[in-house]
């Protein structure tokens, strides 16, 4: 727009939407629209179809509305093929379906291809709701049956509007691996109502034999993508944590870890610290106790009343932390490290049988949104997350690394976080360094922590609050009575709850920690 044009006239044109259209059935409303594109005030993206937004580039227009455009152009299109999936433009590139009308559109930054068929329309009214297409704003989404059927169909000249099989298969894979078989056999059932409707036999089949495969009821030799072959042989693990856990690697190899010499080796400082640390340890889960009912715990072997397995967590934790094999002798091949957690979760938590401590999780479980491993999911997981172990050389990093993965895949029922913190331990003290306690003030970090880098890939807050944890573990002084530490975990205001109104102090500098 000009900038000579009056202010009543800018004021029109910035009331008017980013996208108009030419109605069909509407001479007076289609007339304005021209007045509007003569007077400056729109201009055409395609036939029938304007802007009102001069300052943006035309294509970020249509991919912002890209969806009304659609709807316009094609009435009643479904979004079919690989589009089905994504629910929009991928690449600059969108598949849609129909019964008649024009096949192909162009328009700035975006391609449309469509297939025109008398019977690829939307498919409505199916006996079973399932095989339904989606109706939104006047196009449709193809069903998900429908949408595995068109992404099976094999014609080279659909290869570009396609997921490529090995996609199409860890599809299915999750389906199985997250809400189970019945799941995917209703999907099947779904898209066998869809197969006939769409004259797609071919596609079905297709579909039959890959699920079947998945749910060992037919051969494993028609699947191509190794996750959905691992669960036909009764492997399944989850590719998304691997991926996660390849990033952390990665990380943790660009850092470089300061070496901090283990304090307390042997004696009472040995067990001091083992007190200390499983102490702390418990109460990140919520076992929480004074200093002074910890000591009868584990030094006087008392039992709080009313309270004797939360003892006992306290206890268990401690007789690990203490001993060999669990103090400084980490697992060395996958299966040791399978038997390894299984054995430390089971004297950890022996005081809750209802637990099921040291056997891999029955049911699935979660924190928050986040959801762990599936428990069909965990024993080839953390296999195969162990052999990424190698890429890691310093202690440092394969203790971080070590607790990440037990902590994200959570094979257990419960007692997760007390396991994996062990483990990442074992690795330190078995080079003589320095083992990690997270107190009660640091507990928000520590869990903020986990959180970016389960939720985003970024293991930098992580590697913060644990150096943060060693550096603090290493200053404090472990040849003491438990009194005499109670009151230096005091000073450094450790036992604080509340991480708003208190940081973790510096035993040596009574400074906040930092690195």
């Amino acid at each position: 727009m000009s900038a000579t044009q009056p202010p009543n006239l800018r004021r029109i044109t910035d009331m008017l939407p980013e996208v108009l259209f030419t109605p069909a059935d509407d001479n007076a409303e289609a007339q304005r629209l021209v007045r509007l594109r003569k007077a400056g005030q729109i201009k055409p993206l395609y036939r029938g179809v304007y802007t009102s937004n001069f300052e943006a580039d035309a294509a970020d227009v249509v991919r912002r509305n890209w969806q009304p455009i659609l709807a316009y152009l094609a009435p009643g299109a479904v979004l079919t093929h690989r589009s089905a999936f994504d629910t929009r433009p991928a690449d600059g590139w969108l598949y849609f379906s129909r019964a008649l009308g024009q096949r192909d559109l162009v328009l700035p930054g975006l391609n449309v291809r469509g297939i025109v068929k008398a019977n690829r329309g939307a498919l409505i009214g199916t006996d079973r709701p399932g095989a339904s297409d989606t109706s939104y704003r006047g196009i449709f989404v193809a069903s998900q049956p429908r949408a595995f059927l068109e992404n099976l169909t094999q014609d080279k000249r659909l290869n570009a509007r396609q997921l490529p099989r090995t996609e199409l298969e860890a599809r299915l894979e999750q389906i199985v691996a997250v809400r189970g078989a019945q799941a995917i056999n209703g999907l099947r059932d779904d898209a066998r109502e869809v197969a006939e409707r769409l004259g797609l036999a071919v596609e079905f089949k297709a579909l039959d034999g890959i699920v079947g495969a998945l749910l060992g009821t037919h051969t494993a030799k028609v699947l191509t993508s190794r996750q959905a072959q691992s669960r036909a042989q009764g492997m399944p693990y989850d590719p998304n944590r691997l991926e996660l856990f390849e990033k952390l690697i990665q990380q943790l190899v660009a850092h470089q870890f300061a070496e901090l010499p283990e304090p307390a080796r042997r004696g009472s400082p040995r067990a001091m610290f083992a007190f200390v640390e499983s102490y702390f340890s418990n109460y990140i889960e919520g076992t929480t106790f004074t200093v002074e009912e910890a000591q009868d715990i584990i030094f006087n072997g008392k039992i709080i009343l009313l309270r004797t397995e939360d003892s006992h967590d306290v206890k268990g934790t401690f007789d690990a932390v203490l001993r060999d094999p669990y103090y400084s002798k980490p697992p060395r091949t996958v299966e040791e490290f399978l038997e390894w957690i299984k054995r430390v979760n089971a004297t950890v938590m022996q005081a809750r049988p209802d637990k099921l401590p040291g056997q891999w999780k029955a049911q699935a479980n979660q924190a928050g949104s986040t959801l762990f491993v599936g428990p069909d999911q965990v024993p080839e997981t953390l296999r195969k997350a162990w052999d990424l172990m190698a890429q890691l050389t310093q202690p440092m990093q394969r203790a971080l690394y070590a607790m990440f993965i037990v902590s994200e895949i959570h094979p257990f029922q419960d007692g997760n976080g007390r396991t994996a913190r062990l483990l990442m331990n074992a690795f330190l003290s078995e080079l003589a360094q320095c083992r990690i306690m997270i107190p009660t003030v640091f507990r928000e970090d520590y869990l903020l922590s986990l959180k970016a880098l389960s939720n985003n890939a970024d293991a930098t807050p992580y590697i913060r609050a644990m150096s943060i944890g060693q550096a603090w573990a290493s200053e404090l002084d472990y040849g003491v009575t438990v009194p005499d530490m109670n009151a230096q975990l005091d000073a450094c205001m450790a036992k604080k709850e509340d991480s708003r109104l208190y940081r973790l102090m510096s035993p040596k500098s009574k400074q906040p920690m930092s690195i």
